[in-house]
């Protein structure tokens, strides 16, 4: 089991459409193989700087293995679409977190 977080600072002007696209676009993650779940959070701390709100999906996946093949070969389609409707008015960052012991 591992964690895959996805970190969104997204320009306050595009922030609704950002929340009402957001959730269909994590159920297509999730109807990929290897996806088990998935949460999207409001980050309250540290606060996000004036103009702009921050999100994190964090998504609990089966294995590395359904990671790499996500990245491989669904990512850019994904990442593309979100691109497309909303330009440079959000950035991502992403981690990838393994439990320990």
């Amino acid at each position: 089991m591992l964690l895959y977080d996805v970190e969104l600072a997204v320009d306050a002007g595009v922030a609704e459409a950002f929340r009402a696209w957001l959730p269909g676009h994590v159920a297509e993650l999730l109807a990929l193989p290897g996806f088990v779940s998935a949460e999207v959070l409001a980050v309250q701390e540290p606060a996000p700087p004036a103009g702009e709100v921050a999100l994190c999906v964090r998504y609990r996946l089966r294995d590395q293995a359904a990671l790499d093949a996500y990245l491989r070969d669904h990512a850019p389609r994904l990442r593309g679409d979100g691109q497309a409707r909303f330009g440079g008015r959000f950035r991502a960052s992403r981690r990838v977190l393994v439990p320990v012991g």
